[in-house]
């Protein structure tokens, strides 16, 4: 069982750690990236910066105990926002189509990515979910034992 629970961060720490550090390692393919999709040039120029930062932080909460159930929590909101963003790309929402911008999911369609997306939610909601079910009752239930 202990195995089981340490998959869903793990998985999670790869995505986070491979996408963020793709972001930098191609930083300027990484940035044009960010100017080519529909939202303004100023935001897409805080997102730049932002988002492979946010990516690394998550992986790190997702790296130890304490910070764990952050680290999910953080994991499937960012992955929502995306998999929100992805969707509307794939439906048509936009009145044109963005690039891709992470190294190997570059190859990904829109519908593979967004159901890729689904399955590291889902990831996410199982590793919470284990995380909430294996923690200790004071702490869970906010008691310090005093």
């Amino acid at each position: 069982m202990t195995a089981l629970y340490k998959i869903p961060s793990a998985l999670l720490i790869l995505l986070w750690i491979y996408t963020g550090l793709d972001k930098l390692f191609r930083w300027g393919a990484s940035r044009k990236a960010f100017h080519n999709q529909i939202f303004p040039a100023e935001l897409a120029e805080v997102l730049a910066f932002a988002v492979p930062i946010t990516e690394l932080l998550i992986a790190g909460l997702l790296l130890f105990s304490v910070s764990r159930w952050w680290g999910y929590l953080s994991s499937i909101l960012l992955l929502t926002v995306f998999t929100t963003y992805v969707g509307l790309i794939w439906v048509g929402a936009f009145p044109r189509v963005p690039c891709n911008c992470a190294g190997i999911l570059n190859s990904l369609g829109w519908e593979e990515h967004f159901i890729m997306n689904l399955l590291f939610i889902a990831l996410g909601i199982y590793g919470l979910y284990q995380h909430l079910i294996k923690k200790p009752k004071a702490v869970a239930s906010g008691s310090s034992g005093c």
